[in-house]
Parts: structure tokens; sequence; C-alpha cells
């Protein structure tokens, strides 16, 4: 039940913040997501609100996720969602950190896909 009201409480403020960020920009492309680089711009996009609202959420799920974990530097690896597809961007210092980063992104609720187009420099 807990979950279902954060889900509900975030997608509200998801909406309030799109709400006033087209107001402050005149509703041209809103940008949502890191820097614009991998964000997704909401006067050209075609997903619903609701669909966005899941992918934003699965974006950050899968980054804290990353971020907890001792084995990965996840400050080098970008996350990008699409349709409930998890595309891992960036580099790793090793081939298992790139599994263990696949492995740990399917774990998230809701994603269908993962891909990765990590790589490993040393």
């Amino acid at each position: 039940m807990n979950n279902i009201m954060e889900l509900k409480v975030n997608e509200l403020l998801i909406a309030s913040l799109i709400f006033f960020a087209c107001l402050l920009n005149g509703c041209t492309a809103v940008l949502i997501g890191g820097a614009g680089a991998g964000g997704y711009a909401m006067g050209t996009d075609e997903r619903s609100l609701g669909v966005i609202s899941e992918d934003i959420s699965i974006t950050a799920s899968v980054k804290a996720t990353l971020i907890k974990d001792n084995q990965i530097d996840a400050f080098d690896i970008n996350v990008d969602t699409y349709r409930s597809v998890v595309t891992l961007h960036g580099h790793v210092k090793s081939s298992s950190q790139i599994s263990r980063a696949i492995k740990l992104s399917r774990t998230i609720n809701g994603v269908k896909k993962v891909i990765s187009k990590l790589i490993v420099i040393k």
C-alpha cells in the first residue's frame, strides 16, 4: 500500500514540475532528465504523462540501485529509460561490472529490457 501511495505522490510531483516548467518556459520543449543530454523533450514526446512518469521513476530507481552498490562506480554510468527499456551508457573498469550493472538494473520493478552500451576502460 505504501508503494502505491509513494508512486502516486511521485506522479503528482512530476506532473506539478512539468506544469510549472511549462509556465516558466512558455510551453516550449521542457527537458526532464539529466542536463538535457539523455533527457526527455516533453514538447515532442509521443509518450503519455503516465509512461514518462514511469520511465523517470525507473531511471531514478536504477541509478539509486547502482549508486548503492559497492562494486560499481555508478557516477560513470548514465541511465536512460524509454517505454520501460533501460539503456546504460558510460564506462566501467571490468566486464564483470558490466554484467553486475545489467543484473542490478533488471531487478527494478517495471524494467522490460536492459540494453548495455557500457565499455570497459582500465
